[in-house]
């Protein structure tokens, strides 16, 4: 049985004639014959009665009718709302995401996105996490690109792949030519971190209590670049994303026993229906972030072992 075969059966039971009902459907008056006939043919039972070039529905038919009727209008609808989210993609997209994802992962989304959807317009803004979790509920982004905000009770998070958090020193640190740093190591080394209304912060804050380890904050910024300016002309260490921004003059060296790690992922408003527009912009950030995750995990598979005890870290 196919649509159409439905179509024609509801187009003759209006009409309860063959000539009127093969016009409303555009067909000829045979093949509109020969289609209810193998309708019924595969039912097993007569929906209309001939005689005397008169067509009456049966019993069966009328009880059929009804059920296709709605069964047509739920397809009907389906169809109309296919055909108005392809229409709709067009307007803005508004995304917000912090300065991480900002240097590489999204200018690729973007580029991926509008060569699909040429006719949206983007409009990217760079906040911290905190402020775009506030923006989504205020309704001013359609998308957030983040770490999970400390308070995300009205807003779901979606996580896209892990990431590790980096030690960066510059060239003159006594760390600098290191494979690797134990975080209890950082114990009184004078470091500049992100404020501690940062979930970042607070991720590592755990990590030095867990190592037993107490840093000397001289400092605290909460941008990235002023960070590697202060690393790269001090003994002031930072601990930042491997996407942060890299620079000749600064090295940056994993760290374990813990290693910070981290989820990025999509923020959205939890009670509100999302426009077609951000939906595709979402899948791309999707695939985009798939590969990320698998680069770093071969990163991770070529990443030479530890030093055993006695050789040079």
């Amino acid at each position: 049985m196919e649509l159409r075969h439905l179509r024609y059966f509801v187009a003759l039971a209006e009409q309860l004639n063959f000539t009127a009902a093969a016009g409303k459907v555009h067909v000829t008056q045979s093949t509109l014959s020969h289609q209810i006939r193998q309708l019924e043919d595969e039912l097993g039972c007569r929906l209309f009665d001939r005689e005397n070039k008169r067509v009456t529905m049966t019993q069966t038919g009328e009880a059929f009718l009804e059920r296709v009727q709605n069964a047509l209008r739920e397809v009907d609808e389906g169809i109309w709302a296919a055909r108005l989210a392809a229409d709709e993609m067009s307007g803005v997209v508004r995304i917000g995401t912090t300065h991480t994802f900002n240097m590489r992962i999204i200018p690729r989304c973007v580029s991926l996105f509008l060569s699909s959807h040429p006719s949206v317009r983007v409009n990217v803004m760079e906040m911290s996490g905190d402020d775009i979790a506030a923006a989504l509920l205020r309704g001013e982004l359609d998308i957030g690109v983040t770490y999970k905000p400390r308070d995300a009770s009205q807003l779901r998070f979606e996580p896209l792949y892990s990431e590790e958090l980096l030690l960066a020193v510059g060239e003159s640190h006594p760390f600098a030519q290191r494979r690797f740093v134990r975080t209890a190591e950082l114990h009184l080394q004078r470091v500049v971190l992100l404020p501690p209304t940062y979930a970042t912060r607070t991720l590592l804050d755990e990590c030095f209590r867990m190592a037993n380890a107490t840093p000397v904050v001289v400092a605290e910024m909460n941008a990235i670049a002023p960070m590697m300016e202060l690393v790269s002309v001090t003994d002031i260490a930072a601990i930042v994303s491997e996407h942060a921004l890299r620079r000749d003059d600064v090295r940056v060296i994993p760290l374990e026993s813990p290693t910070p790690v981290r989820s990025p992922g999509l923020l959205w408003r939890s009670d509100e229906a999302r426009s077609p527009a951000a939906r595709a912009f979402a899948s791309v950030i999707r695939t985009v972030s798939n590969g990320e995750g698998a680069s770093k995990r071969r990163r991770r598979d070529r990443k030479p072992a530890p030093a055993k005890r006695g050789t040079k870290a």
